[in-house]
Formats: C-alpha cells, structure tokens, sequence
C-alpha cells in the first residue's frame, strides 16, 4: 500500500530536503533563499518498506489576496486535501514562531493525520525548539535532521502510526516481525552467527574481512515469533574506508540500524569494545535502539570467567550512555550460546517497546525528589511537578517542572537511572525530556 504524504510548513525550514530524502535523488531544489519551491511537486518515495507517494509545497504564507504568495498557499491546501497524511515541518533551531502557529491552527482544522516534524535537531543546538513545538498541540514532535538522514527510523514509526487505517493494513502491521540488524566491525562472526541461528549456510562466510557488502535480510522464526535478521557490512573507521564500494556497504549497514528494532553488536571476544565497538553501540543508543552486546568466538578465551568480568567492567565504564544492555557470550560454530542470545533479544525488545502508568511514574517521581530533591540554582529551587510517559520505541518521557532550562544534565541522569531501576527498563535507551510550566503570572505578548 502507498501512503501519498504532504510535506508542508513556512519558508525555508527543510522542505525540499526531505523531500529530496525520501526520494532518494535531488529532485527539488535546494537553498538558503525562503521561497525557492513555489509548484507542488510529486515524486515517489520509500522509507524502511512504506512506498510513498511524496508532495513538496511552497512555503506557507499567511496571505489571502490575489498575490503570488496567496496563490501558493492555495497549491499547499489542495495538497493537504490531496493527502493521507500530512506532515508539518518546524525549525528546531529558529523554535516556533507565528506562521508556525497559524499553519498548525490550519491543520487542526483539517480532516487529516498529521505529523510534527522538528528539522535541524541535530546536536544540541536544536533541543530547545523540539521542546518548543509540543506547544503546537499536534501531539509529540518527531526530531529529524533532512540534511543529515538523522531521525528516519522515528519518522518511520510516525507515518506508519498515522497511516491509513484500513483492514489489510492492520494486519499487516500486526503481523510485523521483529527487526534484528546483526551489525560489528568486519571478520567479527556477523554471518556465521546468522548461519547458526537460521540452522542453514544461507550467508558466504570465511576468514577473509569484508565478505558481506550488502545488508541481507531474512524473515525467520524463533519459538513462534516472526524475526526479520538482517546481516550487514563491518563497518571500520571512517578514514580507513577509501573505497568506493566500501561507503556503499557502511551506508546500508547505518540505513539497518535505523530501522532495527533490535541491534546485535557482534564483537570478537579477544578484541572486544575497541573503540569502533563503542562507536557502533553510541550510534545505535543515538538512534535510539535497543542494544544486545555479543561475544563472539567464546569457545577460544582461556579463562572465561575473568574475562567476561572484564568485559563488564570495560562496557560499564567505556558505555555509561548504554548501561544495562545484555552481554551475551557465544561460540557460533557449535551452536552456544544462541537460546540466551534470543532471550536476551526478546527481553531487550519489550523494554524498548515497555509503557508506564502515569501513576506509577509520580508515585516514583515524588519519592525520588523527596529522597534527593534537585538542587538550588542562584539560591532558587528546582520544582519538578509531573512526569509522563508519551511515546515507546524508545521509551520517551516527559517531565514538567519550574525553571525546566536549569535543570542540570547530572540530575537528569539521575532521573533516567532511577527510571531504569525502578520500572526495569534496562535493555533499552529511553529519552527524559525536561519542559517548564506554563507561568500564568506572565503576561501574553
């Protein structure tokens, strides 16, 4: 099924780049001058496995005349009348401003599924303005950064919760497997663990690095839940990869992690947690998806024990961003190790899925700050008020409190430990958003 979606929002804030993305080729022109789209364009698109059918719009303006700006904001319209789902893109660093505020006014009002999109969210620099947007009452922002592919596994989840909602897409939906992305650096054991899983030779495997060049994905069941593996390309450092074959295969393995819901960080057990072993597992943390470690080749360590302590200690103080993920260890070629590596999985995937009462979450959060309340900044208090969980996949919470932009990152961290321990959300990165109260004593502008 194709979902037709419409790109739509003022000037200038990433429309075309997306657009051009999604794609998959330059189509629409890109530049720093607001204005540059003035017709809607068509194009056909893909994202994970959805086909879209993608609409790129002029910037909106908030004019009604017989002007050329009123004439393009007719074309957006039609567009979004035109759309199953409409997606509404802010800029996360310019934050929300009054044609934001009209345009979202405007979709409100529409009879349409639509998605908030904060573009430009990469790095710090962004967090305000993705903070900024849930003002705009269409429900959690998605941040993304069109320029960069950061953000398409969220935007993924997005469309494929706000699409059309008919029977056959339904089930198809509820019959999803699980996605598993088998990723490492190269002559790790990524194909031969595959191979033991699955209980055939379907992949080369060798001791030659760099057999695999392309991701390969297999639909494969274990103890009656449906898996689709994918097997990738070793990924090495960035200045060791010169060839051009080579960035192809690295740029599939990174397009599978950020549509996994599962990564399965293969590392040789002599020579685990090297530093690309912490860059793969942090960019896996950043995409936000759950994290299995895995020690390949065990059947070769002299003294397992006192390795494996070590390889504990190594990852809890190299990782602290990805505390608490399995370590599981495994000797492909015998076939050990794989029924823990699966339940590790499993467990791994209903964390990353798992939902919190809101009760539970401030009978937790009013125990907490009462035990160890945040601290006083210029000799005023921290207030945290309420804490919600708005969204899974990772789990993603929101916590409103006084003077919110103060809060220091050391007590956040707290928050999101304490989160871990008490709800048993180990095995996955969760998201802790920090959003200040409305003061009513302030005067609107």
């Amino acid at each position: 099924m194709t979902i037709k979606l419409a790109i739509v929002g003022r000037p200038n804030v990433g429309k075309s780049t997306l657009f051009n993305r999604l794609a998959g080729k330059k189509l629409a022109i890109v530049d720093d001058l607001p204005g540059v789209t003035r017709d809607r364009r068509e194009a056909a698109g893909r994202l994970g496995d959805l086909d879209l059918t993608l609409i790129d719009t002029a910037g909106f303006e908030d004019v009604n005349d017989a002007s050329l700006e009123a004439r393009m904001r007719a074309q957006t319209e039609a567009a979004i009348a035109d759309a199953d789902v409409v997606l509404l893109l802010v800029d996360a660093r310019v934050g929300v401003t009054p044609l934001d505020r009209s345009f979202a006014a405007l979709l409100r009002r529409a009879d349409k599924p639509v998605i908030l999109a904060a573009n430009k969210a990469e790095g710090r620099a962004g967090e305000a303005g993705v903070n900024e947007a849930y003002e705009l009452g269409l429900g959690e922002p998605v941040p993304l950064s069109a320029e960069h592919g950061e953000g398409m596994g969220e935007l993924y989840a997005a469309i494929v919760a706000a699409g059309p909602a008919d029977d056959e897409a339904q089930a198809a939906r509820g019959a999803r497997p699980i996605s598993l992305a088998i990723v490492g650096r190269p002559n790790a054991g990524k194909s031969t663990l595959v191979n033991a899983l699955i209980g055939q030779d379907r992949l080369l495997v060798g001791p030659e690095a760099g057999i695999t060049r392309d991701a390969i994905a297999i639909d494969w069941e274990w103890r009656g839940q449906a898996y689709r593996l994918v097997d990738t390309a070793g990924m090495r450092k960035k200045a060791k990869v010169q060839a051009k074959l080579e960035r192809m295969s690295v740029s599939e393995s990174l397009h599978a992690i950020r549509f996994a819901d599962v990564c399965v960080l293969v590392m040789d057990a002599a020579e685990a947690f090297e530093k690309q072993d912490l860059a793969i597992a942090d960019l896996v943390v950043r995409e936000g998806r759950a994290l299995v470690f895995v020690l390949a080749k065990w059947d070769k360590i002299a003294d397992p024990r006192a390795h494996f302590e070590e390889m504990k200690l190594v990852a809890r103080e190299s990782l602290p961003q990805a505390r608490g993920a399995p370590i599981v260890t495994v000797a492909a070629l015998s076939g050990v190790g794989l029924d823990r590596l699966m339940k590790a999985v499993g467990e791994a995937h209903a964390d990353w899925t798992a939902r919190v009462k809101t009760k539970d979450l401030n009978d937790w959060l009013y125990a907490t700050i009462a035990r160890h309340p945040p601290p006083a900044v210029r000799g005023k208090r921290i207030k945290p008020r309420y804490l919600t969980q708005i969204k899974a996949r990772p789990p993603t919470f929101v916590l409103i409190s006084s003077r919110a932009e103060e809060m220091p990152e050391s007590y956040k961290r707290y928050l999101m430990n304490g989160l871990r321990e008490a709800f048993g959300l180990h095995a996955a990165p969760i998201r802790l958003i920090v959003k200040a109260s409305k003061n009513p004593f302030v005067e609107k502008e």
